[in-house]
């Protein structure tokens, strides 16, 4: 079988190659460039919980030495403290991290990694697509032709393979304009984000009245200042006597001291691609989509997209079509990201619009403050990992189906369950491996070693069911889950999304919803067209 041709060796490209190998599936990642990338100091990403993790298990490392996880957030509106919490207190931080670095700890991993082959100076110029596989040209120094399975298109909003399918990408052209800068200075309060809005220094001139403040390691921040509407041109000048004013303003000090390490204008764009698959063709990442208004974080999506596409595609890699589990990719992501970016857009003239009855109503600027908080901090319709409620993956109504803290279709929390070889781990660290999960909340089994209840009580049934499955499977025992009573069982997708919760041993519930997940009934007759082969 030929291997998945991946054009990009971005952050979602590199992503995508690494969840392949996971799962035993080999691929080329073509690279128009060098191989190596600029360090680009004002150029960062916000990575949230479960993409922060996902990337840790990809690459087998860490990412907190090579970014920062916050210590806390504020809003700020003029003199006032609109909302501040400490992320101690309320879950995980967000991993702020420079993007080079990003795709340096991808790049090295994936050079690790004998399924992965890294093609430099290839850059893509035709393509063809049959029923058996793809077949790509590329040019450069070394100019060839590829042969392929499939081919993922992570090449960024100017994508050569979304214009060579001739897919159409509509939407909104420079929905928001930040000019940036990376300085190394000292704040009050280092290490906490935070979002000003209207500070009480603000002058005349082409920006408008919010800033936001995001430290990285090493006492460097990275400060966004909101651009008003239009193409006004921010000099180096002008960006230097911004800086200056706003470090005035926070610090207090006349002359504040800082080193000036990058700048640039960041413009947001908002768009989605009509199509997400073409036959043996998909898009990802910003090829598929744009987004990034009110603090969200495209790349967020698109690492998403990476791991929601790389389960499905293995098993058709393996064992043969599954069309109808590789056509959810498209139901599935781009449903998500298009009521996000529904969100951002409905949202917008409220946030950014200003003056009017709006500004007079009690109570407006705070509701303001905690709307744009979701979009910077992941939560809400702005900024929370999406669920797949309408998925055509989604088991029918199941009689022995039971209420648990995550609907259907959402990521499930990260629980510390008891493996089968007996070691006890973090659910999401056995996320990404191509098999299904089922987790069984049984309290009390924390306290014993395995050999003592694997073989009491319901486990023997249990286990026999899961054997029985029409996919691999594992078997965790958690001692307990977010609103689960005791002997719930849980289905999770090797994605980390919760198929179903079933009250009790129900093997042929566990066996439809498993059934479904992969691609119903559809699923069913390709594998019986595989096999009459």
């Amino acid at each position: 079988m030929d291997p998945v041709i991946i054009v990009g060796a971005g952050p979602v490209g590199l992503t995508l190659a690494l969840a392949l190998a996971r799962q035993e599936v080999p691929s080329v990642v073509l690279d128009e460039g060098s191989g190596k990338d600029a360090p680009r100091a004002a150029r960062t990403v916000v990575l949230r919980e479960d993409t922060a993790a996902l990337v840790e298990r990809l690459t087998g490392a860490p990412l907190g030495g090579a970014g920062l996880r916050w210590a806390g957030w504020r809003s700020l509106r003029r003199k006032q403290v609109m909302r501040e919490i400490a992320f101690d207190d309320v879950g995980p931080a967000p991993l702020h991290i420079a993007q080079h670095v990003l795709t340096g700890a991808l790049r090295g991993a994936a050079a690790r990694e004998p399924l992965v082959e890294l093609a430099v100076d290839s850059r893509l110029d035709g393509m063809e697509q049959e029923s058996a596989g793809v077949t790509v040209h590329t040019r450069g120094p070394n100019s060839t032709w590829w042969r392929g399975s499939y081919l993922v298109g992570c090449d960024g909003p100017r994508s050569t393979v979304r214009k060579l399918q001739d897919i159409r990408f509509p939407g909104r052209t420079a929905v928001e304009r930040h000019a940036v800068a990376a300085v190394r200075t000292e704040l009050p309060r280092p290490g906490e984000a935070f979002l000003h809005r209207l500070p009480p220094w603000r002058t005349i001139g082409p920006f408008a009245g919010e800033i936001a403040a995001r430290p990285l390691p090493d006492d460097v921040w990275r400060l966004d200042w909101l651009l008003p509407p239009g193409k006004d041109l921010v000099t180096p000048e002008l960006l230097l006597a911004r800086i200056r004013e706003t470090l005035i303003g926070w610090t207090g000090e006349p002359s504040p001291t800082y080193e000036l390490l990058d700048t640039g204008v960041h413009t947001v764009h908002h768009r989605v691609a009509r199509r997400w698959r073409a036959g043996r063709v998909f898009l990802a990442g910003d090829a598929a989509h744009l987004l990034g208004a009110l603090g969200t974080q495209g790349l967020d999506e698109g690492l998403r997209d990476a791991d929601n596409l790389a389960w499905k595609l293995a098993p058709a890699w393996h064992h043969g079509p599954h069309e109808a589990l590789l056509d959810s990719y498209q139901s599935e992501r781009r449903a998500v990201v298009a009521a996000r970016l529904r969100a951002a857009d409905q949202l917008l003239p409220v946030l950014r619009g200003g003056g009017g009855l709006r500004s007079l109503v009690p109570g407006s600027g705070r509701g303001h403050d905690a709307l744009l908080m979701d979009g910077h901090l992941g939560d809400g319709s702005l900024g929370a990992p999406g669920v797949y409620a309408d998925s055509p993956l989604a088991p029918p109504p199941l009689d022995g189906a039971a209420v648990v803290d995550t609907p259907a279709g959402a990521p499930v929390a990260d629980v510390v369950v008891t493996a089968e070889d007996g070691s006890f781990v973090q659910l999401r660290n056995r996320l990404g491996r191509g098999a299904l999960l089922v987790v069984l909340i049984a309290p009390g089994t924390g306290v014993w070693e395995r050999r003592h209840w694997v073989g009491a009580g319901i486990m023997p049934r249990l286990a026999a069911a899961v054997t029985a499955l029409p996919h691999p499977a594992e078997l965790l025992v958690a001692e307990s889950y977010p609103g689960a009573a005791p002997h719930t069982v849980l289905l999770v997708r090797p994605d980390g999304h919760l198929v179903t919760a079933l009250s009790g041993v129900r093997p042929a519930d566990l066996y439809t919803a498993a059934e479904t997940a992969l691609g119903g009934a559809a699923h069913a007759e390709d594998r019986a067209e595989t096999g009459a082969r």
